[in-house]
């Protein structure tokens, strides 16, 4: 920082030490950096991560923000200035719906099955109070389709910015398998690699 002339704001930066949940010990934790407050969750562009990669604090928000949305709708306010229900649909899904998923690619995988059943619970009400279509209740398939729609855009365009993390394509070993979407090389199945997006 010193020699790039930058200066650390200190009442906007906090620590937080990643651990995998089950180590009980603070003693294999390092000390604290003087003058910073360490701090177990983060907001970071709008996502609430805790310090063990569990993302329940930022589903308890967004269902939150989400229901006092749906209150809105509910009770009439826009049905007041006279907003059809097609109207209503196109607010409900470019208001709650894209909060809901917002940045999802990034949080989704490490979601529990508890966080899931919250969010399909929250997309049923909307269906209950004909917000929206019963296409759009199953929110694995939203999700799925974010997920496809972004990695064949990372994929396909050299300069994206996640273009450098994706796997090297995969050798041609003298024998076919079956036929897949992509020539990348599968990378080696571990609990981080199934919760990171890439």
């Amino acid at each position: 920082m010193r020699r790039n002339n930058l200066a650390l704001n200190r009442s906007k930066t906090v620590e937080i030490v990643i651990t995998d949940g089950k180590t009980k010990c603070l003693a294999s934790q390092p000390p604290p950096l003087s003058g910073i407050c360490r701090t177990s969750t983060i907001k970071i562009l709008g996502v609430t991560i805790s310090n063990k990669l569990s993302v329940s604090d930022h589903i308890t928000n967004i269902v939150s923000k989400c229901s006092q949305t749906l209150y809105a709708l509910t009770i009439g306010l826009l049905r007041a200035h006279c907003l059809c229900d097609t109207a209503l649909q196109s607010v409900y899904r470019s208001v709650v719906v894209a909060r809901l998923l917002y940045v999802c690619n990034a949080w989704w995988g490490f979601t529990t099955s508890a966080d899931r059943q919250r969010l399909a619970g929250f997309m049923r009400r909307g269906v209950c109070r004909k917000f929206c279509s019963p296409a759009l209740i199953n929110i694995d398939n939203l999700v799925s389709d974010m997920d496809y729609k972004l990695f064949f855009s990372i994929l396909k365009t050299k300069h994206h910015v996640l273009h450098q993390l994706l796997p090297p394509e995969r050798s041609d070993c003298g024998y076919t398998l079956r036929p897949r979407r992509h020539e990348l090389s599968l990378t080696k199945k571990t609990r981080l690699n199934e919760q990171n997006f890439i």
